[in-house]
């Protein structure tokens, strides 16, 4: 089959290789229709290695290189013969964690934060950017009638976002900030707006992302660069502030427009990943009283919950994607356009079979 395989540090190629072999008794074997590219894919390609295995995984055992690909849309091709939840034929979405059970985080119910934690397509035999890949049962979950496999591929990122929003606990008639407009930024802002935040702002300096952002047609989008940003927050908020704020950049200068605009009492929660370590007010989160937490992927059990929202119209995640490519395409129409910061590329989706 084809797939698309990181090797190294901007060195991604499309190469033959061999098939999966049949699925075990609690697995279940799909042909993978769409995968989006996430921020991770992308910082493996330009720093990499970085959570791709250089050396055996202790879940899996693969090491690089890697089928790519953890966003996916597919259809079930051969079900093992304990599956219950599935049959062949049936469009699913993925959820690429794979976890050990085993460990107190997995006990508990917080299998996202398993000590062996594993992802289809970043260090698993398979991956969405390959034609054929192999999930154990609970990594795929029905799509209905109403969503499209290309809504398929974003479930994934649109429960990163949720799961951040859920986070701070935001309830009907709050005033939600996003600091990036990015997918998850975006797909953040969304999810806000479905669950009945009263206004949502933007804040995103890229001018592409932000005009993308306007047309979202969610709110006010500002420019945090600019001297008005903190005038134009208190306007908004009549002086008070937003009650939440979600950090969707990954920067300090995102985490200090957070810090600056959340209410006395607000919170924040770091959804985007920060690749170095960031300054923060401790004073101003003392003074202020604000509670700021952390967000990592998502819960394990969501992928129902997140996808019946999409399928209702209220979280539409499908007005992220911005481009589809095919498989052949996925570096240069794909990985090389994304990192680069003057594109206005938000999401692409890659049609893995013709």
């Amino acid at each position: 089959m084809k797939a698309a395989r990181f090797h190294g540090q901007k060195d991604i190629r499309i190469e033959e290789v061999a098939a999966p072999g049949a699925p075990l008794a609690d697995e279940v074997a799909v042909e993978v229709l769409y995968c989006g590219i996430c921020g991770t894919d992308l910082h493996e390609y330009v720093v990499g290695a970085i959570v791709t295995p250089t050396k055996p995984h202790p879940l899996t055992g693969v090491t690089n290189p890697q089928i790519l690909g953890h966003e996916f849309s597919a259809r079930v091709i051969e079900i093992g013969k304990d599956v219950r939840d599935v049959k062949v034929g049936d469009r699913v979405a993925i959820m690429p964690a794979i976890v050990c059970g085993r460990c107190i985080p997995c006990r508990t119910g917080r299998g996202h934060l398993c000590e062996l934690f594993a992802c289809t397509g970043l260090s698993a035999p398979t991956g969405g950017l390959g034609e054929i890949a192999i999930l154990k049962e609970y990594q795929v979950a029905k799509l209905p009638d109403s969503m499209s496999d290309q809504a398929g591929a974003l479930v994934e990122p649109a429960a990163v976002a949720a799961y951040g929003v859920d986070r701070v606990g935001v309830a009907g008639g709050d005033i939600i900030l996003v600091t990036g407009a990015g997918p998850i930024g975006a797909l953040s802002a969304l999810y806000a707006n479905a669950i009945g935040a009263a206004q949502v702002i933007i804040a995103e300096p890229n001018p592409h992302r932000a005009a993308f952002a306007k047309a979202l047609d969610l709110g006010p989008v500002l420019n945090p660069m600019d001297d008005s940003f903190a005038a134009a927050i208190a306007d908004l908020t009549e002086g008070r502030g937003v009650d939440m704020a979600v950090e969707a950049s990954g920067s300090t200068g995102g985490l200090t427009g957070c810090m600056n605009s959340v209410r006395r009492s607000g919170k924040i929660v770091q959804t985007g990943l920060h690749t170095k370590p960031a300054t923060i007010d401790a004073m101003k989160l003392s003074e202020k009283d604000i509670s700021y937490v952390g967000s990592w992927c998502y819960l394990l059990t969501d992928w129902p919950r997140v996808i019946r929202l999409a399928a209702t119209g209220k979280y539409p995640i499908e007005k992220m994607i911005s481009n589809v490519i095919g498989i052949d395409d996925v570096v240069t129409k794909g990985f090389d356009v994304l990192i680069d910061p003057k594109g206005d590329q938000m999401k692409v989706l890659v049609k893995v079979k013709k």
